[in-house]
């Protein structure tokens, strides 16, 4: 199969959870021997118009990340690619609508992943992005709810959720260096000073907890757990890659997700399969209350003193470093996912 991916920033350029997931899974189907292109502006040194990296080829539509010239060329590039089916982020929209165009050509299907809209994303666009799919894909039903108000047929959307490497869960040691831990980026949505709140309310308790993960917030984060006196019980330490992240969870006992935004919370979902007791304080933006619902090592919450009762609640759980309940959401099975999809829309394409 031949799939060209389209999206005007790449994780190279621009890393958050929508060009993670696009990176993950073109990676994913390029080294089960699919033909993956990646049309995107140039984030690359030096004169080639086409890079490959870990067997997906990135093909410039632009020198740089201008959205009215990578629209315009969009089409030109996705015919000297000639794909079987084009899968686009919903963000900017305008290259949903672009590829929709050059797919009518080709006459291949769109699939649509949508993640979440980005400020310059207008009502009027992401309908028509919306509305043009052929096929959504949503990591979770509060995202599904959205692609839905703005245009797309309940029936086209596809609730494909984040993926985890569970062999990873599996194999890793244990670090036991935390009891409570806390991971995302530190960005205006992250709300670490519910967590901290919570925290300063157990004060009494014997606890040591963790904050993973970098960004502009950090340093406001870091002096809030100083303002409440618990910062010798608290480790800020950054961002982590997997193979580190890992035996933290599996040694610590409950994980604490406040963030405001989240289209998937998949640092819960790391959590929750290496065994923590997962605690969500339910926001309106943020599907993560969707993988604790019906688990009895989950729980939610509406503030820090119920955040705080949770956390001490969560002692009469034994500990587990491992859950199988969670071997769903392996790499390998949610990309066995977006093939079928694929694989279906090309079908039904060729069928009408």
């Amino acid at each position: 199969m031949r799939v060209a991916f389209v999206s005007l920033y790449t994780d190279q350029r621009r890393s958050d959870g929508a060009t993670q997931r696009l990176r993950r899974v073109a990676e994913g189907l390029a080294s089960r021997g699919h033909e993956v292109f990646f049309c995107c502006a140039k984030w690359w040194e030096g004169p080639v118009d086409a890079f490959e990296q870990h067997g997906v080829e990135y093909v410039a539509v632009t020198e740089s990340p201008a959205v009215r010239s990578f629209t315009s060329k969009l089409p030109f590039a996705l015919r000297r690619v000639s794909p079987d089916v084009i899968h686009c982020a919903n963000s900017p929209p305008s290259q949903v609508v672009a590829a929709k165009t050059a797919a009518r050509i080709l006459r291949v299907p769109v699939v649509v992943d949508w993640w979440a809209e980005r400020e310059g994303d207008t009502d009027r666009m992401a309908r028509r992005a919306a509305g043009g799919a052929d096929r959504v894909i949503a990591p979770s039903r509060l995202v599904k709810t959205a692609a839905r108000e703005r245009g797309a047929d309940a029936d086209s959307i596809t609730l494909v959720p984040e993926s985890i490497d569970f062999d990873l869960v599996r194999e890793s040691d244990v670090d036991s260096r935390a009891d409570l831990v806390y991971a995302r980026r530190l960005d205006e949505h992250a709300n670490a000073e519910t967590f901290l709140l919570a925290l300063a309310e157990l004060r009494d308790r014997e606890w040591r907890a963790v904050v993973v993960g970098d960004g502009p917030e950090r340093d406001s984060v870091e002096r809030t757990a100083a303002d409440l006196r618990i910062d010798d019980r608290v480790s800020f330490l950054g961002d982590l890659d997997p193979d580190e992240f890992v035996p933290i969870l599996k040694g610590a006992h409950v994980f604490a997700q406040t963030a405001t935004v989240e289209p998937f919370a998949r640092e819960l979902l790391w959590a929750l399969a290496c065994g923590c007791v997962g605690i969500v304080e339910y926001q309106a933006r943020s599907s993560a209350h969707e993988l604790v619902e019906n688990f009895d090592r989950g729980a939610r919450v509406t503030s820090p003193q119920e955040l705080a009762d949770e956390v001490a609640a969560a002692a009469a759980h034994e500990p587990a470093s491992v859950n199988e309940a969670f071997v769903g959401y392996d790499h390998g099975r949610i990309l066995r996912s977006y093939q079928r999809l694929f694989e279906s829309a090309i079908d039904d394409y060729g069928f009408f």
